[in-house]
């Protein structure tokens, strides 16, 4: 900035108060960019004091501009100081106005900071961020005024309300402002008297096993009512009564009174396959939750309490939204299936020998399962079998323990589904078989560090 450019200051306030009414902090936010250290209000009410001295100087010189300037101070520019100058100068006196852009919503500070406490009464957190919501035509005062005198130095009304509320609940509350990544949002509005908290999701990491067949990994709506509920369905709108995460989501709900909660798993086994070992990779994402403070072994305890047996979830701990990001990238995480495969004849040990040497090390070409068309997309998938192991059960039955890229589908690997995999077990020693069991016994990745 230019020396003239700074001496030009006090001129510039002067014409803006000759024409709008400002309060200290309406007037000091348009030179919001001069002065380290000082707030809005400090500056405003520094430059309404150097003006009152420039008026008293001119009126000791006989000179009816500071007379006039004293008028405008008082009126337009609510100072009390000048009013009072003004009577003992002139005997004369002045009417205050109301500040042209914020309306005097700025008296209304501390007012609104201890509304919006005690609205957050009922919400754990540790960070917070304050947004305002503001009338468009009062936006549109402080740009044209902005415009009007090429205000090169300001700040706008929505940054200094939301900083100055931030800071005073920051203050009483010893909770922490974050830019980024708050646990709540509150939008205000000064004008309106209107106060809104958006709780930000809560995110809960760790890993669960399926000790039960017949439960899907996520509600599955009726697929004659969409959800709506009918005689297909038992009025229910599901075609299973529970799902993985309904089992899991209830406890967490109970704990956390969320509105909702959704599951996010490290991809997904069918409703006829268990997961077991160490168990899946999974978040639980708790929408608008009112309490963040678990303990999640006590979390931990209801879930597995509440699930009965067919599902437990282990080594649960605080993540967020990058953690889930992760575990939706990861279906191509290394898993080691079992399957029991049932044929319709008796295997030989060479036909064994056979399928071991041709599946270790394959590269497996997968056209979507015929099973699976409804819901997934029509596409070619390659997938990598790094190990296969078989135990003969009986003469016409087989146990399969393959270590593979994740998402090879077992079923269609073993039966060929009518050509859509290629090789498959049916290829390979030309005999149909049938998957009885299958599970997941280990989700090898460590996925989000879970």
């Amino acid at each position: 900035m230019k020396r003239d450019e700074a001496l030009d200051i006090l001129e510039k306030a002067e014409e803006i108060l000759k024409k709008y009414t400002l309060c200290d902090r309406c007037l000091g936010r348009q030179f919001a960019l001069l002065g380290y250290g000082l707030n809005n209000m400090e500056r405003g009410s520094a430059i309404k004091t150097l003006l009152l001295m420039k008026a008293d100087l001119l009126i000791n010189e006989g000179d009816q501009r500071g007379v006039d300037l004293l008028k405008t101070l008082g009126s337009k520019g609510l100072s009390d100081s000048a009013r009072a100058t003004l009577r003992k100068r002139k005997g004369e006196t002045v009417k205050k106005g109301e500040c042209y852009i914020c309306e005097g919503k700025f008296e209304l500070l501390d007012e609104l900071t201890e509304k919006t406490i005690e609205r957050l009464k009922e919400y754990e957190f540790r960070s917070f961020l304050i947004g305002i919501d503001l009338p468009r035509e009062v936006e549109e005062r402080e740009d044209e005024l902005k415009a009007e005198f090429k205000v090169e130095y300001g700040e706008n009304l929505r940054n200094e309300f939301s900083r100055e509320i931030g800071k005073r609940i920051s203050k009483k509350l010893s909770k922490k402002v974050d830019y980024k990544t708050p646990d709540l949002v509150v939008l205000i509005n000064p004008f309106e008297n209107r106060i809104e908290v958006q709780s930000n999701p809560l995110f809960i990491g760790g890993r669960y096993r399926k000790l039960k067949r017949g439960i899907p990994q996520t509600k599955w709506l009726c697929s004659k009512c969409m959800g709506r509920g009918c005689e297909r369905c038992n009025w229910t709108g599901k075609m299973y009564p529970e799902s993985i995460q309904e089992l899991i989501a209830k406890p967490v709900l109970d704990l956390t009174l969320g509105k909702e909660a959704v599951l996010h798993a490290a991809g997904r086994e069918d409703i006829d396959v268990l997961m077991l070992g160490d168990g899946r990779p999974f978040v639980i994402e708790v929408k608008e939750p009112k309490k963040r403070f678990l303990d999640l072994e006590e979390l931990t305890e209801r879930i597995n309490e509440y699930a009965k047996g067919k599902v437990e979830v282990l080594n649960l701990r605080f993540v967020d939204r990058k953690t889930v990001r992760e575990i939706k990238k990861s279906e191509s995480a290394e898993k080691i299936y079992r399957a029991v495969v049932k044929f319709n004849r008796e295997i030989t040990d060479e036909e064994i020998e056979a399928l071991e040497k041709t599946l270790n090390g394959a590269k497996i070409t997968q056209r979507t399962p015929t099973r699976v068309l409804h819901r997934r997309a029509d596409k070619i998938r390659e997938k990598y079998i790094y190990e296969t192991k078989i135990k003969k059960l009986m003469p016409d039955m087989l146990e399969f323990r393959i270590r593979s890229e994740g998402g090879l589908y077992i079923k269609e690997l073993i039966d060929g589904d009518g050509g859509r995999t290629r090789p498959s077990v049916a290829d390979i020693i030309g005999v149909e078989g049938k998957v009885e069991k299958l599970d997941v016994l280990k989700v090898v990745k460590n996925l989000g560090g879970l």
